[in-house]
């Protein structure tokens, strides 16, 4: 897979793919990540990306031609392009399954007051990563990156993504560790049995009841 981070501000992700899963992920060369400052591609002679908008208003717009001009130098028949914003579609897991399976994503970060309003005609998906606003697309950016690599082929065991939260609407089961029993706090002991049709009786009924207790609105799907 391959993933284009149009960006203003290239110097965030410089560590960020630099470490555990992601960057072994780099290193097999099961993903490539390139971060690309959409301000390169403006025409204007002070390299100016952004406006005040039409009709009066706080703030600067997002000018079209530079991320037109960006998007259309890397976009491909298999590019799928994505717009982080506030009022996009709720990110989840499922998207983040399906769009693990595409071959080449371009991830649109946005700043200041928003995008001109023209410049959702050349995306494909717009995706919010919660009902709140940050500062810019940067961050949401690298959460797509993280929950979709992730699941590329290779890149953990399969199992391990198969009973993270979320997958069938439930959350993850409980998990312990050593010691069996640390200040009182004891270990169930079907854990312990060997029995692993119990164990897995176990897990399933975790993953239920901690769904019910904390995220009911999930069993509601």
């Amino acid at each position: 897979m391959k993933i284009d981070i149009l960006t203003l501000f290239p110097e965030m992700f410089a560590s960020v793919f630099q470490e555990s899963i992601i960057k072994r992920a780099l290193d097999q060369k099961l993903v490539e990540i390139n971060v690309i400052n959409f301000r390169d591609f403006s025409q204007d002679i002070h390299h100016k990306v952004d406006d005040t908008p039409y009709g009066g208003g706080n703030g600067m717009v997002l000018m079209c031609q530079p991320i037109y001009d960006c998007i259309e130098s890397i976009k491909t028949k298999d590019s799928k392009v994505i717009m982080l914003t506030p009022d996009g579609k709720k990110y989840e897991q499922k998207i983040a399954y399906d769009l693990s399976k595409e071959k080449h994503l371009i991830l649109l970060c946005g700043h200041y007051e928003g995008f001109d309003e023209r410049i959702r005609k050349i995306v494909d998906l717009e995706i919010s990563i919660g009902d709140y606003v940050l500062t810019g697309g940067e961050i949401p950016a690298m959460v797509l990156a993280d929950s979709i690599i992730r699941l590329i082929p290779g890149v953990i065991e399969e199992e391990s993504h198969l009973v993270d939260s979320f997958n069938d609407q439930l959350l993850d089961y409980e998990t312990y560790t050593k010691p069996e029993d640390f200040r009182g706090m004891k270990v169930p002991e079907v854990l312990l049995s060997g029995n692993h049709q119990k164990i897995d009786e176990f897990r399933k009924n975790s993953r239920y009841n901690r769904t019910k207790e904390r995220r009911p609105d999930l069993l509601k799907k």
